[in-house]
């Protein structure tokens, strides 16, 4: 089993900053793979940001590139998003996904088994 809490949503203007974090604990082997997906109402879950293979590798929406970074503190067991120069495209609920290593499909919802609750960021133009 694995538990993820994740905290930094919140309420910007277009343009700005926000640093979401993801604390994770449970079996490490199910959470090789950390990811980032967000959620607007109406729309499909979409893979924002992955960092796979215990740090191996990281991989990034298109839309997001050059914006966000994911991070990861294997001392804190806690995985980041920074957010810059953030849109109101970019508006949603934020989730924290961790799964095993498995080196393809990193932004799918389909590769990861355990999700957190979620945090919202609101943009606001």
């Amino acid at each position: 089993q694995v538990q993820l809490v994740e905290s930094g949503g919140g309420s910007v203007q277009a343009g700005g900053s926000l640093r979401l974090s993801c604390a994770a604990s449970g079996d490490p082997y199910s959470r090789k793979n950390m990811a980032w997906f967000r959620q607007a109402p109406g729309k499909q879950r979409e893979g924002v940001a992955a960092v796979y293979g215990s740090g191996a590798g990281v991989d990034y929406a298109d839309s997001v590139k050059g914006r966000f970074t994911i991070s990861q503190d294997n001392a804190k067991n806690t995985v980041y998003l920074q957010m810059n120069s953030l849109k109101p495209e970019d508006t949603a609920m934020y989730l924290c996904a961790a799964g095993p290593p498995y080196m393809g499909r990193v932004l799918k919802p389909g590769t990861y088994n355990y999700w957190g609750q979620g945090t919202q960021v609101t943009v606001s133009s």
